[in-house]
């Protein structure tokens, strides 16, 4: 089989393509990445330690794409994910998550190729998840035990990042419809681990780490600056067995949406995450306040994993302390990085 990851000297696509390189017996695995994001051109050279060969093309430039060999799977990781930057730089985001994956499904089908497509849990209403914490009692958010399910509701604004994400899987659904090709759509919360070069907007777990290991600066931002927002954290070698899992099981799972997150168990708040990077990294750092909130921002998510256990009869295996750990460790041990969290 050969399978193309788009994206993939990305933090999430290139921790895939190793992994199925390793693990799906008689693979192929090729990498698409333009190297324009930071830290891609060290995962590049990760993906050339194992012999997986990157095109350097850009994904919303068709008559790049359409050149490209044949693939009998495309797993679509390649995404602008970072939500400040749908107000920075629009164009960039819509043109890369849209019209990029318009672009590769219009070659999927060319070629008969199936398709994984890494969507969001940013699909979500941020007005309606924003209800389900008073402003009043966010102090106690992660005590609330909801979990986001895929009926939730994403009929109004989710960010144009969110956006992009859920028209690209209403593209697939079209494009896919009627046809013999097998698609699945996975609805993604926060992941983290080893090889994430994170902002405050987007890969904050990792970023939490680093700045305390470096005894570098950080900000409780949004919600009166407290850090009681809340998330679930998935590790990203979870993400990577439940992605082979999928495509070991393609004939039986096709056309399916799944959400797929850290669930209850992996739920942290900042406030707590800052207490855990403090006792791991044994480093206290300044965390300046402010109260101001993004548009953008959510007090709370927490994914309903349920379909997706009973599907593939599989769950998260990672604790958030294994995550954590794991992303100290890989600190300790590669200096080179720590230049991109300074």
């Amino acid at each position: 089989m050969k399978i193309l990851i788009t994206g993939g000297s990305g933090f999430v696509g290139s921790n895939i393509a190793i992994y199925l390189k390793k693990n799906l017996r008689g693979s192929k695995i090729y990498s698409l990445d333009n190297l324009s994001r930071r830290g891609s051109k060290i995962n590049k050279k990760r993906l050339l330690n194992h012999k997986i060969k990157n095109y350097r093309v850009n994904i919303e430039n068709f008559n790049s794409i359409i050149t490209l060999p044949k693939f009998d799977l495309v797993i679509d990781c390649c995404a602008e994910p970072a939500i400040e930057e749908s107000r920075k730089n629009p164009d960039k985001v819509f043109y890369t998550n849209l019209v990029g994956t318009f672009n590769i499904l219009k070659k999927c089908i060319k070629d008969k190729s199936n398709l994984i497509f890494l969507s969001s849990s940013r699909v979500y209403s941020i007005d309606k998840l924003k209800e389900i914490i008073n402003k009043k009692i966010i102090k106690n958010a992660i005590k609330i035990k909801k979990k986001i399910n895929l009926d939730f509701h994403t009929s109004s604004a989710s960010s144009l990042y969110g956006f992009t994400k859920l028209s690209s899987e209403k593209l697939i659904q079209e494009i896919f419809y009627n046809t013999k090709q097998k698609y699945i759509i996975n609805r993604f919360g926060v992941i983290a681990g080893p090889w994430q070069f994170g902002k405050q907007d987007q890969g904050f777990v990792p970023l939490w780490v680093a700045k305390h290991f470096l005894k570098g600066k950080l900000s409780y931002i949004g919600f009166g600056g407290y850090g009681h927002q809340v998330r679930d954290v998935l590790h990203i070698d979870d993400v990577c067995e439940i992605i082979l899992k999928q495509i070991n099981k393609l004939n039986k799972s096709n056309n399916q949406i799944f959400n797929i997150g850290g669930g209850t168990r992996n739920a942290i708040s900042l406030k707590t995450l800052t207490a855990k990077c403090k006792m791991l990294t044994r480093n206290k750092i300044v965390l300046k306040k402010v109260v101001k909130t993004s548009q953008f921002d959510i007090p709370y998510y927490v994914t309903d994993n349920s379909k997706i256990v009973k599907f593939y009869k599989w769950k998260p295996t990672n604790s958030l302390d294994k995550i954590l750990k794991d992303i100290y460790i890989w600190l300790l041990q590669n200096k080179s990085v720590w230049k991109y969290f300074k």
